[in-house]
């Protein structure tokens, strides 16, 4: 990886000093300590809470000559003490992000290589920033303006584990075989509007050992709407085909209202609605909307109980929140409650079980401390009912929570601008 770097490195210095109009080079490390004592399901009483320090660590070069653009990320990912004191190799490096775009004319872009993909709010496509690895897509995305003030974007992607004589099941480490989509955003006066459509393909051995692929679709939208001190946001989604052999007949909603009390304090509330199948479902289609490559942590509480590579194909969730929030200068702090309910039913054999899961309430704060370097952090408590103990085992009388402290470091070291 030392290699690596050292050669993109003097490639990009060198490109610099010969032709290049503008090159661009910034850091960031990222330490986080996080306390986990119930964190993505409730804890056992036998069970003791897990302490460590995550890290990243990044170098962005961003180098652009005329209609050409590059961007590339270098990042290592590790937890204090996974590599020896004296360690020799370091598996812990990769490339987030290897990208090149060319503007082929004034209202076209083509964008290919490694990449982040983050749409609207991030439910369906985002970057999951707040994982250290982050994700990114190998894709090819154009960028098209249209009309006056909209923007079209399809994409394609194509996935396999190696290059091969013959073809061989994809083992589904991204989510996906293929991909197209097509993202349309556009402003009017006062509201936002954007709108998806997804066609997700999963390669797999189907019950006659023959490989197949199963394709399904997502598409709907988010509008947007700001006057003055209010703010309102809307957003349907619906899914439909195959999940492997199983048909997919789901459907997503969320609406939330916020308003700026004044230049210190806002509130907001709103609500969720992911749809789930019954628990005791026996025929063969799936109900459960499942929000794909959505910034999951960034929803339905910070304890990561649901999407966050759990809960998919289940009895999906509506989730009533809200959130007080305070700032001032440097500093801000939000409260934000969550009641959760299962929106299908569970079954303990043929009796129905409330469907009422429990009561999350997570504090996060932040605080610039200069220009490059913020410290965040957070605590949150997971008030559990019977029901989620049924839904995802542990045990819901014991004290089930998560803290954290962050501080990111993100300074630029060079730059030709």
């Amino acid at each position: 990886m030392k290699n690596k770097v050292f050669l993109v490195m003097f490639f990009l210095f060198v490109i610099n000093t010969l032709t290049a109009q503008n090159f661009d080079l910034k850091a960031e490390i990222r330490p986080r300590f996080e306390n986990r004592h119930g964190f993505k399901t409730l804890i056992n009483s036998n069970e003791k809470a897990a302490n460590f320090i995550s890290q990243r660590s990044r170098l962005r070069f961003g180098f652009t000559q005329e209609k050409l653009t590059l961007g590339i990320d270098l990042q290592n990912i590790r937890v204090w003490g996974d590599v020896s004191t004296m360690n020799v190799s370091d598996n812990g490096s990769s490339f987030h992000q290897a990208w090149a775009s060319y503007q082929f004319t004034e209202n076209i872009t083509l964008k290919f290589g490694r990449q982040e993909i983050l749409y609207d709010d991030s439910r369906i496509f985002g970057n999951v920033d707040w994982a250290q690895q982050a994700r990114s897509f190998d894709a090819i995305v154009a960028k098209i303006n249209i009309l006056k003030s909209g923007i079209l974007h399809v994409g394609f992607s194509l996935n396999n584990d190696k290059e091969d004589v013959k073809n061989t099941i994809y083992s589904n480490v991204a989510g996906y075989k293929n991909l197209q989509y097509l993202w349309a955003h556009e402003t009017f006066h006062k509201w936002n509007v954007s709108v998806l459509l997804l066609n997700n393909g999963v390669e797999f051995l189907n019950t006659n050992s023959i490989e197949d692929i199963s394709y399904s679709q997502t598409f709907g939208g988010r509008a947007t709407y700001k006057n003055n001190s209010w703010q309102m946001a809307f957003a349907t989604y619906f899914q439909t085909g195959k999940t492997l052999e199983k048909t997919l007949d789901a459907n997503y909603f969320v609406g939330d209202i916020s308003y700026q009390i004044n230049n210190r304090f806002q509130f907001s509330f709103g609500a969720e609605y992911l749809s789930g199948t019954d628990s005791n479902a026996s025929d063969n289609i799936i109900k459960s909307f499942n929000p794909l490559f959505g910034t999951n942590h960034k929803f339905n509480g910070l304890m990561d109980y649901f999407y966050v590579g759990n809960h998919i194909n289940s009895v999906g969730l509506l989730d009533l929140y809200s959130t007080l929030a305070f700032s001032k200068d440097n500093f801000s702090i939000k409260l934000i409650p969550h009641l959760f309910s299962s929106a299908a039913t569970m079954y303990d054999g043929n009796s129905k079980i409330n469907d009422y899961l429990g009561t999350e309430i997570d504090m996060v704060f932040s605080y610039k401390i200069q220009q490059n370097i913020k410290l965040e952090g957070g605590f949150s408590k997971m008030f559990a009912t019977n029901s989620m103990r049924f839904l995802k085992g542990g045990n819901q009388n014991e004290s089930n929570y998560w803290s954290w402290m962050m501080l990111t470091f993100h300074p630029k070291l060079y730059s030709t601008k």
